[in-house]
């Protein structure tokens, strides 16, 4: 319908002059996703008629980043402000079907679309030239004061360090995400000056302009102060994640998964996890985990862009990064799963177990002390402490394959290309450089060589030295 019509235009164009980084402030991550991800989540969530974003610093680096079906990027080549970020966006507003546009910061996370839809309705019921989204805080220090006329008019915005002491007491503050009708905006917004403390154009001051023009100006409050919080330094940035992490623990919590101690766990925002799992203190889950019912996971185990089947125990200090683990599995303790590893039901991945880029078969045990890349590994297997798949011959990376329901003994080398057949032995301290057919035992190892009374004889020796062996 022609009055539920809006765009929304996100500023992300900044330096991150308070993050002190040589990156924008944009791609920091929070929570596992960058800080602009939420606020474009919002907007996004909240049905515009278009979406655009205002890039600059880093440009190529945030559109790769935030690129998605919809999505206008334009770029702003000087940041001058938040007044030139609309000035590079003018014709694209220019061509937009909208009568209204809001205009959003990218660095307020916990901002909501409904709040973005009951600003538009506002603006709409007040048949205002421009509504400005504000809260109220016991403690205003740092943010720019509203300053009313009468009602819900607004005079102006008047920043901190231009207040006066009786503004400097208004708790309203500003909280930089507007609503203009966009035809006012675009009669005025070449009215925008660097005339001003900051020295740059200014997107609030055209709250002074339409006054000026006898162009009214709502204010719109918004009850819950934390939506409009901003991201300006990492102390700020380290508060709102201990926000967000502590709301995605309790969000599961309410969803039936135990979490010992929420504060000590660090899940992602993206994770999904089952019902009747536990997750002990100082779990990390991140990026796009996808956990199943009744998982445990131990203290400090991390795991990353994995998905995991039910009943799962992932044990002390283990990690998994970008693999997929099936049900009925046990990791660990201080395992390492990477680049892709499979493994599937009921197998067991013990201590000390690293498995890259491999696949290890239902049933299969690797329990201590084992190495096993670019290997398949079949059902019911057993592979002795201390192997290792000799992958790498210098130039390559070369293929290990280890049948159903072989046994492979401890301290064997297994120089790959290799395979062991079904139902094979391979005796433990063996190098196996070559194909073991089915059902078979190898042996690679030297004949071993005693010299009875050796230690006598060194005893014995001259000066007590050791007798030539």
């Amino acid at each position: 319908m022609a009055h539920d019509r809006f765009s929304i235009l996100i500023l992300a164009a900044g330096k991150a002059t308070r993050f002190k980084s040589q990156h924008s402030k944009m791609l920091h991550q929070l929570a596992g996703r960058p800080l602009g991800e939420y606020a474009l989540r919002s907007a996004s969530a909240a049905s515009p008629e278009r979406l655009y974003m205002v890039i600059g610093h880093e440009a190529e680096e945030v559109q790769r980043a935030f690129e998605r079906p919809g999505l206008v990027f334009i770029e702003q080549k000087e940041q001058l402000g938040t007044g030139q970020a609309l000035m590079a966006a003018r014709p694209e507003l220019e061509q937009c079907p909208s009568p209204l546009v809001l205009v959003v910061v990218g660095d307020s996370p916990l901002l909501r679309p409904e709040t973005l839809r009951a600003l538009a309705e506002a603006h709409r019921k007040n048949r205002a030239a421009a509504t400005v989204l504000t809260t109220r805080l016991a403690n205003p220090q740092g943010y720019g004061r509203i300053v009313r006329a009468k009602g819900q008019w607004i005079r102006a915005i008047v920043e901190e360090k231009v207040a006066t002491a009786e503004q400097k007491k208004i708790q309203e503050i500003n909280s930089g995400i507007l609503c203009f009708s966009r035809a006012q905006l675009l009669a005025h917004l070449g009215e925008l000056s660097r005339d001003n403390a900051q020295k740059e154009y200014l997107l609030t001051d055209l709250v002074e302009i339409f006054n000026r023009h006898r162009l009214s100006v709502a204010a719109f409050v918004v009850e819950d102060s934390s939506e409009v919080l901003g991201v300006n330094d990492r102390v700020e940035l380290a508060r709102i994640e201990k926000l967000l992490r502590l709301r995605k623990a309790e969000a599961l919590m309410r969803e039936g998964v135990t979490i010992l101690h929420p504060e000590a766990a660090y899940i992602d925002a993206d994770v999904e996890v089952g019902p009747d799992t536990i997750i002990a203190p100082g779990v990390s889950l991140r990026g796009q985990t996808r956990a199943g019912a009744a998982c445990r996971f131990d203290p400090y185990c991390t795991i990353t862009d994995s998905s995991l089947g039910d009943r799962v125990t992932v044990r002390h200090g283990s990690v998994i990064t970008g693999c997929e683990v099936g049900s009925d599995v046990t990791i660990g303790p201080f395992a390492h799963l990477r680049d892709g590893a499979v493994i599937e039901p009921q197998a067991r991945i013990g201590n000390f177990v690293e498995v890259k880029k491999s696949r290890v078969g239902r049933g299969t045990k690797a329990m201590h002390l084992t190495y096993l890349g670019d290997a398949t590994l079949g059902a019911n297997a057993n592979i002795g402490a201390g192997t290792v798949t000799c992958n790498y011959d210098g130039e390559k990376k070369n293929p290990t394959f280890i049948e159903d329901g072989v046994f492979i003994g401890s301290g064997n080398m297994l120089v790959a290309p290799v395979r062991v057949g079904k139902g094979s032995y391979t005796a433990a301290g063996s190098t196996i450089t070559e194909d073991v057919p089915p059902e078979s035992l190898a042996i690679g190892r030297a004949p071993q060589t005693t010299k009875e009374g050796w230690v006598r004889e060194r005893r014995k020796g001259p000066g007590g030295g050791k007798p030539t062996p």
